[in-house]
């Protein structure tokens, strides 16, 4: 976006990259790293002088409790064996189960990135994560599944579009009950793939 003044307002250079950290005493499911990556789809073209793989049409991804949902998948595989998933779709769709803790964590984006090795997962494009009761929005979501630290960029505002460029968070009040006895998850989840999180937000 050009602007022609030299001076911009405060507001308008802060909040398209304003940050949100999200940290948490549990953790990912440890078990999800040592499991191998299982894939479903309509139709896959394997190029294995690239180690390239792509899937297409109603494309499932899974390992171990993590789930991935998308309309297209790209696997790749580094020369030590570690998967890297580019996942596409109308909004694709992550779901992890929390270590020790009978909940999950659950988001969806136009693009999900997913690195076997960092074990970390980029949503880009319409961005929403949630954790519990509580829930993050914005452009672009960094999310680390070993220490379960969001990380949200918010977009260039553009009031025509009715965007503000701003990230959108939900922290829930904590109860007694979680206070006293903070392993306890405040709410049962549903199970895996009973509810998607994109369309309890439509």
């Amino acid at each position: 976006m050009c602007q022609s003044n030299n001076k911009l307002p405060l507001a308008n250079i802060l909040l398209p990259t304003l940050l949100l950290l999200f940290s948490t005493a549990s953790f990912a499911e440890r078990a999800d790293r040592s499991q191998p990556m299982h894939l479903e789809a309509d139709q896959v073209t394997m190029d294995d002088a690239k180690q390239i793989n792509t899937f297409t049409g109603n494309v499932r991804l899974s390992q171990g409790t993590l789930l991935i949902l998308g309309d297209k998948v790209v696997v790749s595989q580094d020369k030590d064996g570690y998967q890297h998933a580019d996942v596409y779709g109308d909004t694709a769709e992550f779901r992890q189960k929390r270590e020790g803790l009978d909940e999950y964590v659950e988001g969806y984006g136009e693009r999900i990135e997913y690195d076997a090795r960092t074990e970390i997962i980029n949503f880009d494009g319409k961005a929403h994560l949630k954790r519990n009761r509580d829930e993050v929005s914005g452009d672009h979501i960094i999310y680390n599944t070993k220490t379960e630290v969001f990380k949200v960029n918010g977009k260039d505002a553009n009031p025509e579009k009715g965007s503000t460029g701003r990230v959108h968070v939900i922290l829930q009040p904590k109860s007694k009950t979680d206070v006293t006895n903070p392993s306890r998850p405040a709410a049962s989840p549903a199970a895996p793939g009973t509810t998607s999180p994109r369309k309890e937000h439509e």
